[in-house]
């Protein structure tokens, strides 16, 4: 049994001094500190304690992609995602040939069989390619397609997000052919060109989230609403890159504001190119150009980006009005939520012993997954 001391608490409605977390890959209790001689004993050294970060949308990191479709590169971006508090994480795949989507789609459903350490493979983001060229900004226009659930069907299981287009012909019925078949997949509105009226139906027949808000859709116009306005209006789960690049700062709690900060969820939509010096890489392949910032493709589009989670919950800290738990909310119970789990996003009885430990600058001090110490800083 393992216990850690001497560390500032995010809970989900506060943060408490002066308690301590006993757990083993379960937390066991959250309590008052008493004789801890029988335990590990974790010094947080008046570090926060968080849930452990669950990321919904990355493709890559550290020089791996999920598109890859190889163990090797699944392994090497769950033990990357932990140095940056990420415990839990959708490998999410990019529009590329029916043949490379079955391929990555495959790889995953495999890793998740024969897991490795690291961060959790949750399941699998499908995203594209069913969606809508107008609107496709890193995705291949040459292998978008209409929705077609044999591409799928042997991966429901495995995939819990999916990123659609609502006013594709046919999206209706296949999202809802889909919920029956497997009703804990969750659909979002992404690279889309629906009108108000067609997001709107979208989310009143069984889609419940947006995908990267603003950025690969259409935006609010005072005569054309747009899939922004029915966001306003229907206030679904929505992600966020908040690397400062999609989005101007004033964003975040614009929207955090009026839709809601429990459907608020911290996303990096990292590429492979994430923790790497800036170069030339690939992405659903195409070429990137990556700076010390952003992540675009040779015709200026962006192209995913390489933030850090942890840089992600300082962005939108030091740019709202919000609490430090609140904004860590974003990136642990509200995805989880999303996803209905129900054994992870908290510090709480009962839930995986996932924790990330950050100091005051936001640095990663120590990533504990499933009760273990996986990552330290400096180590």
């Amino acid at each position: 049994m393992k216990a850690i001391v001497n560390g500032k608490l995010v809970l989900q409605d506060g943060i408490v001094d002066h308690q301590v977390i006993v757990f083993d890959d379960t937390i066991m209790e959250i309590k008052e500190k008493t004789d801890l001689s029988s335990y590990e004993i974790i010094d947080a050294k008046g570090c926060y304690v968080c849930p452990g970060f669950i990321d919904i949308h990355v493709h890559g990191n550290n020089g791996s992609d999920v598109m890859d479709g190889t163990p090797e590169a699944i392994r090497n971006i769950s033990n990357s995602l932990i140095r940056n508090g990420v415990t839990s994480f959708l490998a999410t795949t990019m529009t590329m040939s029916p043949e490379k989507i079955e391929r990555a789609l495959h790889n995953v459903k495999e890793f998740i069989l024969h897991p490795d350490k690291g961060a959790n493979v949750l399941g699998i983001h499908v995203e594209g390619p069913f969606i809508n060229k107008a609107f496709k900004g890193a995705q291949n226009e040459k292998f978008i397609v209409t929705p077609n659930l044999e591409m799928v069907d042997q991966y429901l299981s495995e995939i819990k997000l999916m990123t659609v287009a609502p006013e594709v012909e046919g999206m209706i019925d296949f999202v809802k052919t889909i919920k029956e078949k497997e009703e804990q997949i969750v659909f979002s509105i992404g690279h889309s060109a629906a009108t108000y009226e067609e997001a709107m139906d979208g989310f009143e027949n069984g889609i419940e989230s947006t995908t990267h808000l603003f950025n690969g859709m259409t935006g609010l116009h005072h005569r054309k609403p747009g899939v922004v306005g029915a966001v306003l209006k229907h206030k679904p789960y929505f992600e966020v890159i908040a690397d400062q690049i999609h989005l101007h700062s004033a964003i975040y709690d614009i929207v955090g504001d009026a839709v809601g900060l429990d459907k608020m969820i911290l996303i990096t939509d990292a590429m492979c190119a994430c923790q790497l010096s800036p170069g030339a890489y690939d992405l659903g392949g195409q070429k990137v150009i990556v700076d010390d910032s952003s992540a675009r493709l040779e015709s200026g589009a962006l192209a995913g980006s390489i933030l850090r989670m942890q840089h992600a919950v300082k962005n939108v800290y030091e740019n709202t009005h919000y609490d430090l738990h609140e904004v860590v909310n974003m990136a642990t119970k509200n995805p989880a939520n999303l996803l209905k789990l129900k054994d992870r996003g908290l510090l709480k009885n009962g839930y995986k012993a996932d924790l990330v430990i950050i100091d005051e600058n936001f640095d990663v001090i120590k990533t504990i997954v499933n009760g273990e110490v996986l990552f330290e800083k400096g180590n």
